[in-house]
């Protein structure tokens, strides 16, 4: 009954919001159109308000309740952004998050930047993989103050009381979002409610970096998804999105997409040992490029399933999409009505492109495996590891890490649990891609050098 109430909650989300119709501005490119309508565009209704988000400090644990009553209005918007994994946007000296739109009325609504913006060694960078955002812990906060102020909550809200949005920081159940929404839409993307909920497998997922969006045939790890803006339009099917409002976004997430194509991997920042790098590239010629594809001059993406039983990673992602969801989405307006090229029954995980890998750790589909170093070394992997905020490591390539055995007893804060990230709960496997056992230690350490590069 739980599981169906809050599924009920999570389809019906935003009801009680209405959104406010913007258009960008004449004169653009369809990439410059696409960033505008992702920062200043609500497809969605929003979570909470500008008073709920200054005022969320008081609920706080201790000691960091006092360090930011004590701190200047600006301070302790600062510590709230890290809480959070919020960064301030690019250029703009409002203060106004990234992964945020704000609207005229104060309303704060979620964007595609959420997930798929971030920091890394302290600096933001458009497109990488958000690994700080934390979604749950944010929901559950402003669940808590908005009685206090008075004020209604939402459905998403109330719903992610038994609806997980993700148990680390960095991951979401955005898969499981999907499923939610997609399963109250007829395929002419109607709002159904006379229908059998699926079970439900929920589970984290690592966000893809955008600037590989360019390089695919078919999206999502499991590759079973045509590329195609109108996959992108999924998370906008709340219910008080009619049929008529969610299709008329489509232009938009053409605009959108074009922007997401137009993003590059950023360049490694730190020193680069290139006679070593110049060997890891031939040891990688010899070793990867099958799956992974080639990098520098003729570049080429093979765009590989690999199996499941070869791959070895956590096999919860791939089960976790029913196979008539998949078959509901590809006989949709959305899938074209068959058009598409929409597999229903993938057998494997694909093997991404490697354009900017330094900058999009934590590693595999769902986020399990800190640094390079360890990618390259599966017996090393941790059992759970604690990141840093804006710490790097550059010998490793990636999170800068703690290490543990088991997650530490005596935490009571539920946001701090989060930033734990324990190998050994459902989903969560860091076991697989032990192809790097092939080398020996000075051929990972080469391969390590030349992965800086591309």
């Amino acid at each position: 009954m739980i599981r169906i109430i809050c599924f009920l909650l999570l389809a019906i989300a935003g009801l009680t919001n209405s959104l406010n119709a913007q258009e960008p501005p004449a004169g653009l490119t369809a990439a410059q159109r696409g960033e505008w309508l992702l920062l200043n565009k609500p497809f969605i209704n929003a979570d909470f308000d500008q008073e709920t988000f200054d005022e969320i400090w008081k609920i706080w644990p201790e000691p960091l309740r006092t360090q930011a009553k004590n701190a200047t209005s600006q301070q302790r918007r600062q510590i709230a952004f890290s809480r959070y994994g919020l960064t301030k946007r690019l250029n703009d000296s409002s203060g106004k998050p990234l992964q945020y739109l704000v609207t005229k009325q104060g309303g704060w609504v979620m964007n595609c930047h959420s997930c798929h913006s971030g920091k890394v060694a302290g600096k933001m960078i458009p497109g990488v993989p958000n690994s700080l955002f934390a979604m749950q812990t944010l929901l559950e906060e402003t669940r808590t103050i908005k009685p206090q102020l008075g004020k209604q909550l939402t459905t998403k809200e109330i719903a992610s009381v038994f609806f997980p949005l993700g148990g680390t920081i960095g991951t979401t159940n955005a898969v499981i979002f999907g499923v939610a929404l997609g399963t109250f839409r007829d395929a002419e993307m109607n709002v159904v409610t006379n229908v059998t909920i699926p079970t439900l497998l929920h589970h984290d997922m690592d966000t893809p970096a955008w600037w590989h969006y360019k390089k695919k045939k078919q999206i999502y790890i499991d590759g079973f998804a045509e590329k195609n803006h109108r996959v992108l339009m999924s998370f906008t099917l709340i219910r008080s999105n009619s049929s008529e409002k969610y299709r008329s976004f489509e232009n938009n997430f053409k605009d959108i997409s074009a922007y997401i194509e137009s993003l590059e991997p950023p360049a490694y920042p730190f020193a680069v040992n290139q006679k070593l790098a110049l060997r890891g590239k031939e040891v990688f010629n010899n070793h990867c490029v099958q799956c992974h594809g080639t990098y520098g001059g003729k570049e080429r993406y093979p765009e590989r399933t690999i199996p499941i039983d070869e791959i070895g990673t956590d096999p919860v992602r791939l089960r976790a999409l029913p196979v008539r969801y998949r078959e509901g989405l590809k006989n949709s307006w959305v899938g074209e009505y068959g058009k598409l090229n929409t597999i229903t029954d993938p057998k494997g995980y694909v093997a991404p492109p490697l354009d900017g890998i330094w900058a999009t750790a934590p590693y595999f589909h769902n986020g399990s495996v800190p640094t390079l170093w360890h990618v390259l070394h599966p017996e090393k992997r941790p059992t759970v590891w604690q990141r840093t905020e804006n710490g790097y490591d550059q010998k490793k390539v990636g999170l800068e890490t703690k290490t543990f055995e088991k997650v530490p007893r005596g935490i009571e804060d539920p946001a701090e649990k989060r930033t734990y990230f324990n190998t050994n709960k459902f989903g969560k496997k860091n076991s697989g891609h032990t192809y790097p056992n092939d080398l020996n230690e000075q051929e990972k350490q080469a391969v390590l050098e030349y992965l800086k590069t591309i």
